[in-house]
């Protein structure tokens, strides 16, 4: 579909009446897929929106676990009676997942009268798929006026469109390597841009003890506030269960063991704590509020376990590490009978970082390729596999549909079935998991 050629300003109906409509025909306003800086942005929200916003922002990037630590922010500030904005992205299943308030996804028709302002005051101006969204969150949180706001970091940081909003707090739960055609091919590289969240006098909190040096120097080089796992905040498991969350002033909470799976959730715990904790002369939260979100964040498709006669396991990692952290929750993961994995992945994905991790756990391979445009083809990530793989070979479905049912069909009573490798890969089985959820691009 081509864009109409009047401009905007002189429009007086709505471009589209469906938010099917605006979205497809958004994947083809602007000429490129990705296209980081914060100009267009910039320039649509002076037309849009407030100089300076009413709420508190705390902005969350990373490699990994930065999904995890949004929800885990909402849900602590939820406990504690706080109405929330989240902004996250991609989505599993449907759009509006991407725009939360009050814990609930936005609707159609409220992010269409959204798409309708921003589309009123851009002019001229081309706009990406994600940069269109992102401007819609906030113009939403304007209009319901939420006591706090968490946005996700798409991709990198200094020059993702979330980064036009100056946060009180950032937080850069992790450094790995991934997106390295648009962020640099090294952690080095990596962690300059990520640390582009951060802000002069206002903490930026680091939720990685290993973090690359780069990422602490580039806070302390914004005169920001470091806030470090290992160094200013830390965590060990309590003596009688569950752990203990330090800060510097001294403060020491006894908490449950978060509700999300894996080792490394309480890492992304600590630092959502530490976000919320320099956030309390205006976001006051108590101890119990806390432990009742860490009790009930979730997350789907981050180790989303589905049990029955056969077990499905669905997690979204697409990089080395979260394939490492997976890994981690393999090992702990009791599974009676043969475990089979189904596998597809983006094109500038490194299938064998993923892999790898797993081969001790998968008894067999399903190779596919999802209906994502962005999927990398079937051919391709076969042979990059070849020599990853055990004998014997894998088998290859170009369909990721098939591939499921191939699995499925393969599986006895015990078994468990993992779906890994995208968003969309993990989508396609939530959509067979749960046949009567909405689905948009």
């Amino acid at each position: 579909m081509s864009a109409p050629s009047c401009r905007a300003e002189s429009r007086l109906v709505n471009r589209f009446d469906t938010l099917d409509a605006w979205l497809s025909w958004q994947m083809q306003l602007h000429p490129k897929a990705i296209a980081l800086g914060l100009e267009r942005v910039g320039a649509v929200w002076t037309q849009l929106g407030p100089a300076s916003l009413a709420f508190p922002l705390v902005t969350v990037g990373g490699t990994n676990g930065k999904g995890s630590c949004v929800a885990m922010v909402e849900a602590i500030c939820r406990a504690a009676g706080y109405r929330t904005g989240v902004y996250s992205s991609p989505h599993l299943l449907r759009y509006n997942e991407r725009v939360r308030i009050d814990g609930e996804d936005v609707s159609d028709a409220l992010l269409c009268e959204s798409f309708e302002r921003i589309d009123r005051a851009r002019g001229e101006t081309a706009l990406t798929y994600f940069e269109f969204g992102t401007l819609a969150a906030l113009d939403l949180f304007v209009h319901s006026a939420p006591d706090v706001v968490i946005l996700e970091v798409g991709l990198g940081g200094r020059l993702d469109a979330v980064n036009l909003w100056d946060a009180d707090v950032s937080v850069v739960t992790s450094i790995g390597l991934d997106h390295m055609a648009w962020l640099g091919e090294s952690l080095d590289e990596i962690a300059y841009e990520k640390a582009g969240i951060f802000r002069p006098g206002r903490p930026a909190v680091i939720g990685q003890r290993d973090a690359p040096a780069r990422l602490r120097t580039e806070a302390q080089l914004r005169g920001s506030l470091p806030l470090q796992l290992g160094r200013e905040i830390d965590w060990t498991i309590g003596d009688g269960g569950g752990w203990i969350w330090s800060a510097p002033s001294g403060e020491r909470l006894a908490l449950p063991e978060p509700a999300m799976r894996g080792p490394f959730q309480y890492d992304n715990a600590s630092a959502a704590i530490a976000a919320l904790r320099a956030l309390h002369e205006r976001l006051p939260i108590s101890v119990n509020a806390i432990r009742a979100g860490l009790q009930r964040a979730r997350l789907p498709g981050r180790f989303q376990v589905f049990p029955g006669t056969l077990t499905w396991i669905l997690d979204v990692a697409h990089n080395g590490e979260a394939a490492q952290a997976l890994a981690a929750n393999l090992r702990a993961f009791a599974c009676r009978g043969r475990l089979r994995a189904v596998l597809a992945v983006l094109g500038d994905k490194s299938p064998e970082s993923i892999v790898g991790p797993l081969l001790p756990f998968v008894g067999d391979w399903y190779l596919a390729q999802s209906k994502d445009p962005r999927a990398m083809p079937l051919e391709v990530l076969s042979k990059r596999l070849e020599a990853v793989l055990p004998a014997p070979p894998a088998v290859l479905l170009s369909d990721l549909d098939a591939a499921l049912d191939a699995a499925e069909a393969a599986s006895e009573a015990g078994d468990a079935l993992l779906v890994v490798g995208s968003f969309t890969t993990v989508g396609a089985a939530l959509r067979r998991l749960d046949p009567g959820c909405g689905v948009r691009v």
